[in-house]
């Protein structure tokens, strides 16, 4: 059902992806760019779909940056009113379908309609458990960590926290993402080499995975590949590889 190459017992616990090239997939077809966006929003559903289905735990889908606030106002308009969409028409599927929604980011600069769609898909989601789909939305890493050092500092104003005994774990815990495994898998779609600000300090160890697709193409078929590469690679994680196949 899944294809041979596919090992059931060997899937990244957490995939995340960067869904780019939705503009350029328009444009190459003379639409608009927001029709690009709205076929993207088709390719979700199938990945969620497809997660769920073959056992990946958690699914990072960078949805919308906070440098993306700078595009065209009506760009960002439509981009919101398919967000609030999906959110509203999905939300029945991910009650039956036991998918948990979460969202990372600064939440508080959504407009309000989008931000309430968001907490009531949040809020009536929070006991599933079969796949946690996660939303980076308002979402950048550099902010992010700004974010979680002023937390750090607040603790140690207060007295809470003793300043030698920051670690990586203090920081780690002081993020969007605390309570959830870094990504085992990053993809990014639309033919672009880099992070884009995204998960930082998260993908360090990550595999990443290039694709030419553009984002409205990636679906099922396409996310199989990216996961049999995934398989057939080593992850060493600083040590040797003979040192892994002597544990």
């Amino acid at each position: 059902m899944f294809g041979t190459t596919i090992n059931l017992g060997s899937l990244p616990c957490h995939v995340a992806i960067i869904m780019d090239g939705n503009g350029r997939w328009a444009k190459k077809r003379k639409k608009p760019r927001l029709y690009g966006h709205k076929v993207g929003a088709d390719s979700v559903s199938d990945i969620v779909e497809t997660c769920r289905e073959i056992g990946i735990k958690f699914l990072t889908l960078y949805a919308f940056s906070s440098e993306n606030w700078r595009r065209p106002t009506q760009e960002v308009s439509g981009l919101m009113s398919i967000l609030k969409r999906y959110l509203d028409s999905e939300l029945p599927r991910m009650q039956k379908n036991d998918i948990r929604l979460i969202s990372i980011g600064d939440r508080e600069r959504l407009p309000d309609a989008v931000r309430a769609s968001l907490e009531k898909a949040i809020s009536e989601t929070s006991g599933n458990s079969k796949l946690t789909l996660n939303l980076a939305l308002s979402y950048g890493g550099r902010d992010e960590l700004v974010r979680a050092v002023k937390k750090i500092s607040r603790l140690c104003l207060e007295g809470t926290l003793d300043p030698a005994m920051i670690s990586d774990v203090t920081l780690a815990e002081n993020l969007d993402t605390a309570g959830i495994p870094d990504p085992d898998l990053l993809i990014r779609t639309g033919g672009e080499s880099r992070l884009s600000n995204f998960l930082l300090w998260q993908v360090s160890y990550a595999e990443i995975y290039f694709t030419d697709v553009m984002w409205p193409d990636f679906r099922k078929k396409v996310f199989l590949q990216a996961l049999t590469d995934y398989q057939e690679r080593e992850r060493r994680f600083g040590r040797t590889g003979d040192q892994l196949h002597t544990e």
